[in-house]
């Protein structure tokens, strides 16, 4: 059979396989990529190894997935190239290593693959395989951005913004953030909510700010549903509603946002469109206290003090304050030194030991 023959009767094979494929007969196209992909075409090797990683007419194997990739990519195939990288570097069917992924997504990025261009950027603003370099990840960023890589737009945005390979410029962040975000970005449409509502890089506008957070809360982004949250409350963009402002707020802390849960305590502690519940509060602010924040911490404190949702303890509400001036809180420190005076040495001991291990347990729950 000479070249040519051999030519058509690979593209025959192959319309063949492609028709099987989509009409779901998995076994039949695997049969068919596998045959083209022992002859050496590069396309089919790249196929016979999505259909190993995606368990489609074969048994899920990630490491065969990994050397029909390799075998596609070493002829130059940049989606095997790009494949393997991903591989890699998620250390599925080989050893992770982030260097070798870099150098994958250099080659396919090298020959115009948006997805590898955007990899490549992501792995010189983290510095992962490479020396961190952030006019490096502008240069990536831009080249898949200029192809409507949602991700890579919405990450040239944030370089700007932050001013990292590029001077800050936040009115250019805007505009990656706004092309990003028509594409449904969740992230940056969150961003291009955030610029609106801070007025940065265009005139401060709340109804704007409001619209973007809502199309990035539906999509489950926790900052936006806490910020939509926010607005609710604080009549900002949109008419105040309590019960919207809880609802959001719920969703949010209900991903682990702590700002959030601190909010949404501070609802059931005031009677806010929820019924008045200082356990839930405490509970909530428990959450928050947890991650950090340092209004919560406080307001656990005064809870103890006041015996509001909880037994009194002062040896608690000590801690609490403790935690919440080491984390800059000018009214609990004033606030533990205040029930210091009401409070012997052995329980202010105890209360500081506690605080102690607190801290020691990064802010995750010890009583």
């Amino acid at each position: 059979m000479n070249r040519l023959q051999q030519l058509l009767t690979e593209l025959q094979l192959s319309e063949e396989a492609t028709a099987a494929k989509e009409r779901g007969d998995y076994e039949k196209a695997f049969r068919i990529y596998q045959s083209l992909a022992a002859q050496g075409n590069a396309s089919a090797q790249f196929i016979l190894g999505a259909m190993y990683a995606n368990g489609q007419g074969t048994a899920q194997n990630y490491a065969e997935a990994v050397k029909w990739y390799r075998l596609a990519a070493e002829q130059g195939l940049a989606s095997a190239q790009y494949y393997l990288g991903v591989a890699i570097a998620n250390w599925q069917g080989a050893p992770q290593d982030y260097a070798e992924a870099v150098n994958w997504f250099r080659r396919a990025a090298e020959q115009g693959d948006a997805s590898a261009q955007f990899n490549c950027g992501v792995a010189y603003a983290d510095g992962q395989g490479v020396t961190q370099n952030y006019a490096e990840a502008v240069k990536w960023y831009r080249l898949a951005a200029a192809q409507e890589d949602a991700s890579a737009q919405s990450n040239l945005g944030v370089m700007y913004y932050n001013g990292q390979g590029v001077t800050q410029d936040y009115a250019e962040a805007l505009k990656w953030y706004r092309l990003a975000a028509a594409q449904g970005e969740a992230s940056a449409q969150f961003n291009v909510g955030k610029m609106y509502a801070h007025g940065k890089g265009t005139a401060q506008d709340y109804a704007e700010a409001v619209k973007w957070f809502r199309l990035a809360a539906v999509q489950g982004v926790a900052s936006a549903q806490y910020n939509l949250g926010l607005m609710y409350g604080n009549e900002q963009g949109v008419a105040q509603d309590y019960a919207e402002a809880v609802k959001w707020f719920r969703l949010a802390a209900a991903q682990g946002e702590a700002r959030a849960q601190y909010n949404l305590g501070v609802m059931y502690y005031n009677g806010q469109a929820i019924a008045q519940d200082y356990a839930e509060a405490i509970k909530w602010f428990r959450l928050a206290a947890a991650q950090g924040e340092e209004s919560a911490q406080f307001n656990l404190g005064a809870m103890y003090t006041n015996g509001k949702g909880v037994a009194q303890d002062f040896v608690a509400a000590h801690m609490w304050f403790n935690l919440g001036a080491v984390s800059g809180d000018a009214n609990a420190m004033e606030s533990r030194d205040t029930i210091a005076k009401r409070m012997t040495t052995q329980q202010i001991a105890q209360a500081q030991n506690m605080a102690h291990d607190w801290q020691q347990r990064n802010f995750k729950e010890c009583d």
